[in-house]
């Protein structure tokens, strides 16, 4: 006789704002044969209440984490609130046993990254619990799980020949409105500008296609907005494969796009969207001397079945992880080495000086803050005062 499926994992979300509605809640319902949403948190009761009549009258609404996690003993917790509250809530959902999915950034700085892998494996009694099992916590990446860029790292890896040069732009727009929200645009609750906020999402997908980054060069601008952060930064990043590569964040473009291009030995790969792919958002562009080559060009083309980009197709890597008890994508290393870019990036726009991967560590000051000792932004910067 087959064998029965196993149980439903049991999950709760944090915040009940346009994000976890809007992105987190179809998610689990796609996931519906897997996970049963069983509880939700949220300071506002009003927002909360709203959210419980989207989600369902049989989940439970709570006023606060801990008493969730006691009450609930979920197995897993996705975050959707503030940056500045992200760590102190995966630490304690971890801590509690449950695995964590939690918005970007996952933290504001190193520092706090490397409290939170602390608390991995320190689970009691949920899904993990036991080490090397978990609990452990991701970071929403959803770029990289949709069909194309799956088939994308594969023809990078085994098709395209070597990647040499890169471009990863992620220049979009935002009026005085957005940041007319309190945590936005300073350095203590929400980490940084349009890189830590806004290109992260491609930087880190450049990162997945292309693997560890060496050297990094940067500058950054307050050009438009009255903020405390950026709203413009570009750098020059050197891989360690020798592709080099700019990135170009921006909060001030009319004409938004996320683009990435790698132009390698045999061939260009180019994405161009906004907030997400299908595989149609993929574009090959054979090198002269291989164009003839039609059987080869044709394994270019992405695959017939599309799965497009979204917080669905990174959760069932991670349901899949939960159910083997080990560590998923997006967390660890694989998540700390995006956050080390940007703060590189950072370092190096502040300081005016390259920035080597490894560098930053307990003891330099952009290790513990994105600003580094610069809070009040930094002499080397442009500013609008300064054009």
């Amino acid at each position: 006789m087959p064998s029965a499926p196993p149980p439903r994992l049991r999950a709760a979300v944090v915040g009940t704002g346009a994000i976890v509605t809007g992105s987190h809640l179809p998610a689990l319902r796609a996931h519906a044969d897997d996970i049963e949403l069983v509880a939700a948190v949220d300071v506002d009761e009003q927002r909360l209440d709203a959210f419980r009549a989207e989600a369902g009258e049989d989940v439970t609404g709570y006023r606060d984490l801990d008493a969730m996690l006691t009450t609930e003993r979920p197995d897993l917790v996705l975050i959707g609130t503030p940056p500045a509250l992200h760590r102190s809530q995966t630490v304690a959902a971890l801590e509690a046993g449950a695995w964590v999915l939690c918005e970007k950034p996952l933290c504001l700085s190193l520092a706090e990254f490397d409290e939170i892998a602390a608390a991995e494996g320190a689970g009691g009694d949920g899904a993990g619990g036991d080490g090397d099992r978990g609990p452990y916590a991701a970071v929403v990446f959803q770029h990289r799980y949709g069909s194309g860029a799956v088939h994308a790292r594969r023809m990078l890896t085994e098709e395209l020949g070597a990647p040499l040069v890169a471009h990863c732009q992620t220049t979009w727009y935002r009026d005085s409105t957005y940041y007319a929200v309190p945590w936005r645009g300073k350095w203590a609750t929400e980490g940084g500008g349009p890189a830590m906020g806004h290109g992260i999402h491609q930087m880190d997908l450049l990162l997945h296609l292309l693997g560890d980054w060496s050297e990094i060069r940067a500058m950054a601008g307050r050009l438009v907005h009255d903020v405390e952060s950026e709203d413009v930064s570009t750098a020059l990043v050197r891989f360690a494969g020798g592709t080099l590569a700019t990135v170009v964040n921006s909060v001030v473009s009319p004409d938004e796009v996320s683009r990435i291009r790698i132009d390698c030995a045999d061939a260009t790969v180019e994405l161009t969207h906004l907030y997400g792919h299908t595989n149609d958002d993929w574009i090959y562009t054979p090198a002269p001397h291989t164009a003839a080559d039609d059987a080869r060009t044709r394994a270019w083309r992405t695959p017939a079945a599309d799965l497009p980009s979204s917080h669905a197709a990174q959760l069932t890597g991670l349901i899949a992880a939960m159910r083997e008890g080990v560590r998923p994508p997006g967390s660890g290393q694989d998540a700390r080495r995006t956050l080390e870019l940007i703060a590189a990036m950072y370092k190096s726009a502040f300081t005016g000086l390259p920035v080597r991967a490894g560098e930053i560590g307990p003891g330099d000051p952009y290790y513990t803050a994105m600003h580094g000792d610069h809070p009040d932004w930094a002499p080397r910067t442009l500013t609008k005062e300064s054009r």
